[in-house]
């Protein structure tokens, strides 16, 4: 039972939980921020979307902006929805390149058929899993949310929520409200093995049902224990990525592997790769 207690939807409803404190936490907390961003970066990476094309994206809990930060680093155009006027008042404030709305994502997705080409959504759809007044009925929470979602992507698009399910019940509960709306997928599961590591990500395919991409293990990536560091100061995005410049050879090596893991075919790395060219006259 006390584990039960920790989990942030368990202690009531996001609107309240995320109140001016908590939303601070993810401005200034670096691990918090590193651990959001990472898990937009693998979220983005699961979309296969085309990285020569700019895509317009919608962000479900989009909460103050970090994923969509991301998003727009990597040239996207995105839209957030959160239901915490703190955590949009927080991702005004830091001057945030996509638009944001106040809004409940267990009444529906509030847009016009096949705005989206992409949508992604960092730790929120467990959020509909727990009724926080008696006309919540999480299955009923759960269907209106995935077949608005199912509506506003375009045909083929494909949707990537990060999750943190409480126990395979809860997980059978949400992929089946999915599947019952028209997605097709399934659940990609990186550092199966790992405790603290482990991740679930939901990846929905509103077309034809595609194979689903490989999960991340220990043997392809090591995660080092991170701590949690407070500071007075708002941590800019760019420090956040560690300093990976876009265009720079770490960036170019970063994008590289991750369409190798895409399985798509790259040129293999040689010292000229990222190499700035001069310019011809």
């Amino acid at each position: 039972m006390a584990f039960r207690g920790r989990r942030p939807e368990l202690r009531g409803p996001p609107e309240l939980y995320y109140d001016k404190n908590e939303a601070r936490k993810y401005v200034r907390n670096s691990r918090m921020i590193d651990v959001q961003i990472k898990m937009t970066g693998r979220a983005l990476e699961l979309l296969c979307v085309p990285e020569d094309k700019p895509c317009y994206v919608l962000d479900i809990g989009c909460g103050t902006g970090l994923s969509g930060d991301y998003l727009s680093d990597e040239g996207h155009y995105w839209v957030g929805i959160d239901i915490s006027p703190a955590m949009l008042d927080e991702a005004l404030d830091r001057e945030t390149q996509g638009d944001v709305i106040l809004g409940d994502m267990g009444q529906g997705i509030p847009f016009k058929p096949g705005t989206f080409d992409a949508c992604i959504s960092i730790s929120a759809v467990q959020w509909l899993c727990n009724a926080n007044k008696k006309s919540d009925i999480p299955a009923k929470r759960l269907y209106c949310f995935f077949s608005s979602l199912y509506s506003v992507l375009v045909r083929g698009g494909r949707a990537v929520l990060q999750l943190y399910p409480e126990n395979s019940e809860q997980l059978e509960l949400i992929t089946t409200q999915a599947t019952r709306a028209g997605f097709t997928g399934g659940v990609v599961v990186d550092y199966p093995n790992s405790a603290k590591a482990k991740k679930f990500y939901l990846c929905l395919f509103s077309g034809p049902s595609t194979s689903l991409p490989e999960g991340l293990s220990e043997d392809t990536e090591e995660e080092k224990p991170a701590e949690s560091a407070f500071t007075a100061d708002r941590i800019p995005y760019r420090i956040a990525r560690r300093g990976v410049v876009r265009k720079s050879r770490e960036w170019v090596l970063e994008k590289k592997a991750r369409r190798r893991r895409q399985g798509k075919e790259v040129c293999p790395d040689t010292q000229y790769t990222g190499r700035k060219r001069k310019p011809r006259f």
